[in-house]
């Protein structure tokens, strides 16, 4: 009797530890996933992810030039579709632009052709509005299990979540956002913000904006250099040549 409770509570465990690692922004149970350098680097890249978004795609944008930092978006996109004119200014701005998918779903709960077909029609559409751009692909929510990595690689992406977040997609003050993100940081961070949001055009951002002001200010003050997520990536191949 022990040994069966014991058995099904060490079973019990795994499924929880299981299921954690589906959406866990480290994780790597299920295969290799970008998420920054190592700690204590003076590097930091920021990204965003759920746009493009009128008109907080733009005034980021605004806030970026001002500050002379570049950051990655991760673009959804049908989004990309109805407002390809802010996809491309933000490739033309010099940041780089990454897949979120066409329509944000869980891709953990869908089938193998489902998944391709989210990760294809995404990239076609930001191909559509911005020609060629990177490799790079984030899972919305974070949500992913083999045959998700498997099949963005199969399709030449290059997966990378985060291991910093400013929980902002409940659009709490500029000032909380800011709070959550400087207790997180170590350097060598990726940082999880959102420009946008999965369920439709003009989510509020404003407060991600300012905190963004904030933080650029913060940190570039104390000696860090703000990267895209390809230079990180450099960074981290050159370190281990």
């Amino acid at each position: 009797m022990l040994g069966t409770l014991l058995a099904g509570t060490a079973a019990a465990g795994a499924a929880v530890a299981a299921g954690y690692q589906t959406m866990a922004p480290t994780g790597q149970w299920y295969g290799r996933t970008f998420t920054g350098l190592a700690r204590g680097t003076k590097q930091l890249a920021l990204t965003y992810d759920d746009g493009p978004n009128d008109p907080h795609t733009l005034r980021l944008l605004d806030v970026l030039a001002r500050h002379d930092v570049h950051a990655t978006f991760f673009l959804i996109g049908r989004f990309v579709q109805q407002r390809p004119d802010i996809a491309l200014g933000i490739a033309r701005a010099g940041h780089v632009v990454g897949n979120h998918t066409f329509t944000h779903p869980l891709l953990t709960l869908m089938s193998e052709a489902a998944i391709r077909q989210e990760l294809s029609d995404g990239r076609a559409a930001l191909e559509d509005a911005i020609g060629e751009h990177s490799n790079l692909f984030r899972p919305p929510f974070g949500g992913r299990r083999p045959a998700v990595l498997r099949i963005a690689r199969e399709l030449g992406l290059e997966p990378v979540m985060w291991n910093v977040t400013g929980y902002d997609w409940k659009a709490p003050s500029a000032d909380v956002i800011e709070h959550r993100v400087a207790r997180q940081i170590r350097g060598g961070d990726v940082i999880l913000l959102h420009d946008g949001g999965h369920r439709q055009m003009g989510t509020d951002r404003s407060n991600t904006v300012a905190a963004t002001d904030s933080l650029i200010t913060r940190y570039k003050s104390a000696g860090n250099a703000f990267l895209t997520i390809p230079q990180m990536m450099e960074g981290t191949r050159e370190s281990q040549a």
